[in-house]
């Protein structure tokens, strides 16, 4: 009788406790799915030379440009360059909301990141983010030159190369919130 007593008690225990063990484990597993998404999106990112700004125009289009990237920092904030009489800068000023799309270049997969854009022309961070080859597209930095932050809100991620794929009946890509 006291065997029986005790597998019980035993089985009992480990009942109550197996939801807070798997919950547990839930969270690490989800910590460690973020983490893999954001190295596998952060090498995509690293690796491209040029990527789509996607901004909206007055009528709400989806206006789509090839833009020269900056290195991406570890929080995501993307940084580019443009004229400040651009389409562009015109676009942001009446709705900041962007989308911006690195494709991979070694497979099918892509980085899509939605996001606020900031316009920034503070001469500091106009120096930090500045690259020699663009003096022949601004040769007046001071006037002619106005960076573009995008603060991240969103990010989705498809890398055949990681292993990563989408929901295999809708094919929604895995994503990341930023919380800011």
């Amino acid at each position: 009788m006291k065997r029986i007593d005790k597998t019980i008690l035993f089985s009992i225990l480990l009942a109550l406790n197996f939801p807070l063990l798997g919950f547990n484990q839930n969270i690490l597993t989800q910590d460690s799915i973020k983490s893999k998404l954001l190295m596998a999106a952060k090498e995509i990112m690293d690796a491209s030379h040029t990527c789509a700004l996607i901004t909206l125009d007055q009528g709400g289009n989806p206006r789509t440009r090839m833009v020269e990237t900056i290195a991406t920092d570890s929080s995501f904030t993307i940084w580019f360059g443009t004229n400040p009489r651009s389409r562009k800068v015109k676009q942001i000023k009446a709705d900041n909301r962007v989308s911006i799309y690195y494709a991979d270049a070694l497979s099918s997969g892509y980085v899509t990141i939605q996001g606020l854009a900031v316009l920034v022309n503070d001469s500091l961070e106009k120096e930090k983010h500045w690259k020699e080859g663009w003096k022949a597209y601004y040769p007046d930095k001071k006037n002619d030159f106005v960076l573009i932050k995008i603060i991240p809100q969103k990010l989705e991620i498809i890398s055949y190369t990681h292993g990563i794929i989408g929901d295999p009946k809708t094919w929604e890509p895995p994503s990341v919130i930023f919380k800011r």
